[in-house]
């Protein structure tokens, strides 16, 4: 049997990916630091069933200011790296100092920890590394050009860990991804905004004038393409991880509407510092290297975002 550890195990893309190792009979040990970047009770509903199951453990640690207990690296077969402060537009001024410690010390320590115990080490990028990229599709070779301090973090432990690589042998795999949605979505993201939003919440503020474009990636893909990169990908490889679902805001929110049946109360306003104008991923590299396919595009991701959230029943899936 094998027996992964996962950093950022609580949160959003992490929970799911816990979910799925434990579905397919791996052991888990799980570290979460369950900062104060969003409720603490969101990230333990996120683990809750994990929690009651066997063959999980919850370590609460802050990679931040060292390694984990020795015993969380027992037995360990490798480390899929998905502990993060995540956010661009909250990455500015006084901010900035928590994106170093939980982003780049935190990478270094999981570098240090893997490389002398022969670990490979799947880390979870961002596509906030190329910018306002200069083509697109965007491939995994293009300069990478981060725009917001975020951004600039995440490039940073890539280049640490591409550091560690070569010098100390880590074996790594990074995965850039695209605007990850589905259940579980961090509250300050869009689409959890729009949902509450629909529950009865404050009306949601769009940056911009909604014709931004993003490349939208469902969770479960996601973490198909991580679960892969474990076992599939040369070490040191990077790739993008991108749904294939390029669509503005704009269009995102008429898709709720109709398939909510309900109109939502959208405002439009200036463009936040760091956001960029559009993504979208060339993801011909993991396809060919790894067999990746995207399989849930983003109507039926968002139908089952609605339906996890008791916003729409599933026979709404349907309805325009």
């Amino acid at each position: 049997m094998s027996r992964y550890l996962v950093t950022g195990c609580a949160g959003f893309v992490g929970s799911t990916l816990v979910d799925a190792l434990l579905a397919e009979g791996s052991e888990v040990v799980g570290v979460d630091a369950f900062t104060d970047y969003y409720p603490r009770d969101r990230k333990e509903t996120a683990i809750a069933a994990a929690l009651a199951h066997p063959a999980f453990e919850l370590l609460e640690h802050d990679l931040g200011k060292g390694p984990p207990p020795h015993k969380a690296l027992e037995g360990i077969n490798g480390i899929f790296h998905l502990a993060a402060r995540p956010g661009v537009r909250a990455s500015w001024g006084e901010g900035f100092e928590p994106y170093v410690h939980d982003n780049l010390l935190a990478t270094h320590v999981v570098a240090e920890c893997a490389a002398p115990r022969g670990l490979r080490v799947v880390f979870a990028s961002s596509s906030s590394v190329y910018g306002d990229a200069l083509a697109y599709p965007t491939r995994e070779d293009a300069p990478p050009a981060p725009v917001s301090p975020y951004g600039v973090t995440k490039l940073g432990c890539e280049h640490l860990l591409r550091a560690h690589h070569r010098n100390f042998d880590l074996d790594y795999v990074g995965l850039r991804y695209f605007t990850v949605y589905g259940p579980r979505q961090r509250p300050d993201m869009a689409f959890a905004r729009l949902v509450g939003s629909l529950a009865g919440g404050p009306s949601f503020e769009v940056y911009g004038d909604g014709t931004q474009s993003r490349d939208f990636t469902y969770v479960q893909d996601a973490v198909a393409a991580t679960m892969l990169a474990m076992h599939r990908a040369p070490a040191g490889a990077v790739y993008n991880v991108g749904g294939g679902s390029e669509a503005t805001l704009r269009e995102a929110v008429a898709i709720i509407e109709g398939l909510s049946g309900r109109t939502l109360d959208v405002g439009y306003g200036k463009v936040a510092p760091g956001d960029v104008r559009r993504t979208l991923a060339d993801s011909e590299r993991i396809r060919g290297e790894l067999g990746w396919e995207p399989a849930v595009a983003l109507r039926t991701g968002l139908a089952s975002m609605l339906e996890a959230a008791g916003a729409i029943v599933p026979t709404g899936r349907g309805n325009d």
